[in-house]
């Protein structure tokens, strides 16, 4: 049976965000900044829509305490600060100081850079090596995709009953319909069968920006 989905056209983009949670001046020139700053590397930021989302999010199930691996030029990490409870911390994880280095300084414009700390280096590393100073509440996944199943099961380990990680690009652009030789859309379907029939959580795929898989530990 056909889905009741729609194209989603710039247009209709424009429309989801005049009714979510309101973008600010940090938001719109940090993303303005990054595709100065990247040029076609801009496309690893997250989608408009997907902002105020995690922002929602975070808010919804009261987060304190949050992990991000993949932080780029850091709008995601700031959605996410946005939305934590009073004493929230989240810990990012990226193995780019020049590309996080883009972030900092909108951070501190919002007034969220006590609440973020990042460390550099490989995720799988730096992550196992992590302690975070309570059970984590969120973590957002965006990062090289054949590394999503490592940062599932370290994460995993650090998240409280209850807790959710969100793993960004699980629709792929549609890629993961068909057979492909590609090693980060097989590693997104792997990742996506896994989860699916992950009996430690529950799930559902949102499409939402390039597709949000989204985890609730049991």
């Amino acid at each position: 049976m056909a889905g009741k989905g729609i194209t989603v056209t710039p247009e209709l983009i424009d429309y989801l965000l005049e009714h979510s949670l309101p973008r600010t001046d940090v938001h719109r020139d940090l993303v303005t900044r990054t595709e100065e700053a990247m040029g076609d590397w801009s496309i690893m930021q997250i989608s408009p829509e997907q902002g105020p989302f995690l922002t929602f999010l975070a808010r919804l199930i009261g987060a304190q305490e949050a992990i991000e691996v993949g932080t780029f030029t850091g709008l995601s990490a700031l959605c996410i600060a946005e939305g934590l409870g009073d004493g929230g911390h989240l810990t990012c994880f990226d193995i780019s100081d020049e590309y996080v280095s883009v972030g900092r300084p909108f951070w501190e414009r919002a007034g969220m850079a006590d609440r973020i700390d990042v460390v550099i280096g490989p995720a799988a590393e730096t992550l196992a090596a992590f302690t975070p100073p309570r059970p984590v509440d969120l973590a957002f996944i965006d990062a090289d995709k054949p590394g999503y199943a490592t940062y599932y099961e370290l994460v995993l380990e650090r998240l409280r009953p209850g807790g959710l990680v969100v793993f960004d690009n699980a629709l792929y652009s549609g890629a993961v319909l068909d057979p492909s030789d590609d090693e980060n859309t097989r590693a997104i379907m792997s990742v996506n069968d896994a989860v699916a029939a992950d009996d430690r959580v529950e799930a559902v795929l949102l499409n939402v920006g390039d597709g949000l898989l989204m985890a609730r530990k049991r």
